[in-house]
């Protein structure tokens, strides 16, 4: 995945008056020393020849693995300008979200946004994006011609093609060795299918995040994706059929009742929200427990303002939001990792709950250790705060003791089901 440092950014100066060459210094929060960068190609048009400074005004949030971030940053420049067109909420971003989820549209504007992308030598792609840093751009000293902008983007292009191949990779890594979709699969198949799926899903959202969701961005993206291959008479034949086969019966389940649960199985596969809606027991204790856990720190007298520490925007599996990193990495992890245990969990359990008994039993074992990976590191997050001491011993004894719970339910679940299976 790229690496997306916007939030930390201090400050910058990024300097293409060298044809040829971009050089910077990137300044980010908790580091005295600047980013330097030395790669090789030019910016677009509207930076080419010129020395840019910018300003981050808003506040700071080191990104959880800026650790890694390698001082010297050696390779090739990617796509580089301030004149990205982005659109821009016009009320605060949770305004936004609240508006989005009750499926209103927020008020937005288009703005002009920095877009600075390189390939280094030490940490692959990485990106800063936003359009609310404060520019100043120099007269250029060189301006480029038709043909020389041409060479930069075929330059660009091959940077984004040399990842990509890295996530091709990945996902071809997960694809080896899978069995036959037509036999029987047991949960270690599921589990390399699930990979897989991970990995086409990382690749898709690069590609999203880079080329964005114009009519032209959905044709490179299904390019990029191997969607766009043309099939033969008899494989659109069978993809229109199969097609038909959805969409009947996405429009049957569509026209049917709700089935009710089984009134002997509450407690025990599903429960009735306040809402109404039916969850499983243990994902909806995960999901309410994390909401609760994630409150903490604006609870807590003065923690907040000492440490620095943000609310997650969303803790809905549905929502597809993450909100703003902690300002502590231990923190952050054991919060996003415990919504995160919550989200496997709804994929896993949440079908038992509504009666959708489709899912083989080892593929529901497969998606549970899933959720037990998630809380594994949940709980790593939790072991590093409390030496720190960053929460009161009795808020660590609880959630410890949380964590602890959740973990034996998902066990005895996972022994459960592969007892179904056997």
């Amino acid at each position: 995945m790229a690496f997306r440092i916007h939030d930390s950014v201090v400050r910058g100066e990024i300097d293409n008056r060298v044809k040829g060459i971009v050089r910077g210094k990137i300044w980010v929060e908790g580091r005295p020393e600047p980013i330097i960068l030395e790669l090789k190609g030019n910016a677009w048009p509207d930076l080419a020849g010129s020395l840019l400074t910018f300003h981050n005004p808003h506040k700071r949030i080191p990104h959880q693995h800026l650790d890694s971030l390698h001082p010297q940053q050696k390779g090739s420049i990617g796509d580089l300008t301030a004149s990205r067109k982005v659109r821009v909420f016009d009320i605060p971003l949770h305004e936004a979200l609240e508006m989005i989820r009750s499926h209103q549209k927020p008020p937005e504007h288009m703005a002009n946004s920095l877009y600075l992308e390189w390939f280094s030598q030490r940490n692959g792609r990485v990106v800063i994006e936003s359009a609310d840093y404060q520019l100043t751009i120099s007269p250029p000293q060189w301006r480029m011609t038709p043909e020389e902008d041409e060479q930069r983007a075929r330059q660009a292009a091959a940077g984004m093609d040399d990842f990509m191949a890295g996530l091709d990779e990945a996902i071809d890594t997960h694809k080896r060795g899978q069995k036959d979709p037509e036999g029987p699969w047991d949960e270690h198949d599921y589990e390399k299918f699930l990979k897989e799926s991970d990995a086409r899903t990382d690749k898709y959202m690069e590609l999203l995040e880079k080329y964005g969701d114009s009519d032209e961005a959905e044709a490179t993206i299904a390019r990029e994706m191997g969607w766009d291959r043309e099939l033969t008479p008899e494989e659109a034949e069978e993809e229109q059929r199969r097609i038909d086969e959805i969409n009947a019966a996405c429009e049957s389940a569509m026209n049917e009742p709700e089935p009710e649960p089984d009134p002997s199985r509450e407690g025990i596969d599903w429960i009735r929200t306040e809402e109404g809606d039916l969850r499983h027991p243990l994902q909806h204790r995960c999901f309410e427990s994390a909401l609760k856990f994630c409150a903490w720190p604006r609870k807590l007298s003065g923690l907040a303002d000492d440490l620095g520490l943000e609310t997650p925007l969303s803790l809905s599996p549905s929502d597809g939001v993450r909100g703003p990193l902690h300002a502590d990495k231990d923190l952050d992890q054991f919060i996003f990792e415990f919504q995160t245990t919550g989200a496997k969990l709804a994929g896993a359990l949440n079908p038992i709950a509504r009666g959708e008994h489709f899912l083989e039993a080892s593929f529901t074992v497969a998606w549970l250790k899933r959720a037990l990976d998630h809380l594994h590191k949940s709980q790593a997050g939790l072991e590093a705060v409390a030496r720190k001491k960053l929460l009161p011993d009795d808020a660590v004894a609880e959630a410890r003791k949380e964590l602890f719970e959740i973990r034996e339910g998902i066990l005895r679940l996972m022994d459960e089901f592969r007892g179904r299976g056997e």
